[in-house]
């Protein structure tokens, strides 16, 4: 990695952090997730950032893939927020979340993602084993009395791709082992309940697969509208400019059914969740985080 590639990840990682913080600040029992969600994506455009990925507000037991829908009028309320923001600049990333407990009951499970990501971080160096991160990951949640979900992971990331398939598990399992010049994101997931996550009835973030034919015109727009996002992942209310109600539902329907689109589903799990990450670079003596201030 040369010190211009160093720097874009640098600069994307610290858009990000300050989008992130900007969050943290607006949210609120009485404020609606749309209107934090709308306030994040454009900290990012204002800083000369676009969005990695829509931004998440997930509650209490949803983990992840959670965003709002357009003209969503829900409210935080007393739940557990997980805020997980992603810029990109030039396609270098930056993936970032925290935890935001607004019932003030759960600092405990605040706390164990956090101290999780902490611990893991000090592992990280050329030669470090992802197995070996996971079970510190692993050890340091069960400490606090609860889980990690399993099927959620860390991941590694390359120039315009936010998950390359290579991840860093939240448990001991099988793995690879850490290479300079590696830019991954450490995610952390503790719950009460049994450490897993399953995919929910409602999809609210899309990809753009495979561009094909499709018949139905509302669709066709959608198509049209949703190549301006190329291989990053777009929410459904960016799509409102294109169709709206019955006919970007009825639009997105056939998308996904033809394999045009691919599907985040919101997932959830059978008891609170909190989430923490952070984006690193490995480095020849260890690592340096790109999502600080």
């Amino acid at each position: 990695m040369d010190e211009e590639e160093k720097q874009k990840w640098l600069e994307a990682g610290k858009i990000t952090r300050k989008a992130l913080e900007h969050g943290k600040k607006k949210i609120s029992p009485d404020k609606t997730l749309l209107e934090v969600a709308e306030a994040v994506e454009n900290k990012i455009n204002e800083q000369g950032a676009e969005t990695a990925f829509p931004v998440n507000l997930s509650l209490n037991e949803e983990a992840a893939h959670y965003t709002p829908e357009a003209e969503d009028d829900k409210k935080f309320g007393e739940s557990i927020v997980k805020l997980d923001v992603g810029a990109q600049v030039d396609g270098y990333i930056g993936d970032c979340a925290r935890t935001i407990d607004l019932t003030n009951e759960n600092k405990e499970l605040v706390k164990a993602s956090e101290e999780a990501l902490e611990n893991a971080i000090e592992m990280v160096e050329p030669g470090a084993k992802t197995r070996e991160i996971g079970a510190k990951i692993e050890e340091t949640i069960e400490s606090h009395g609860f889980k990690p979900i399993k099927n959620l992971s860390g991941h590694v990331m390359v120039q315009g791709i936010v998950h390359t398939g290579l991840t860093i598990p939240n448990y001991n399992t099988a793995g690879f082992e850490l290479q300079e010049d590696m830019v991954i994101a450490i995610e952390p997931f503790a719950t009460k309940g049994r450490g897993k996550v399953s995919s929910g009835s409602k999809t609210l973030i899309f990809g753009l697969k495979e561009e094909k034919p499709v018949r139905n015109q509302h669709a066709r727009k959608i198509l049209e509208l949703a190549k301006n996002y190329e291989e990053y992942p777009f929410a459904e209310r960016w799509l409102t400019k294109a169709a709206k109600g019955f006919k970007l539902k009825a639009g997105l329907k056939e998308l996904v059914q033809k394999e045009v689109f691919t599907t985040y589903p919101v997932l959830k799990a059978k008891d609170l969740v909190s989430q923490t990450e952070n984006t690193v670079i490995v480095t020849e003596d260890g690592c340096e985080i790109t999502t600080k201030l």
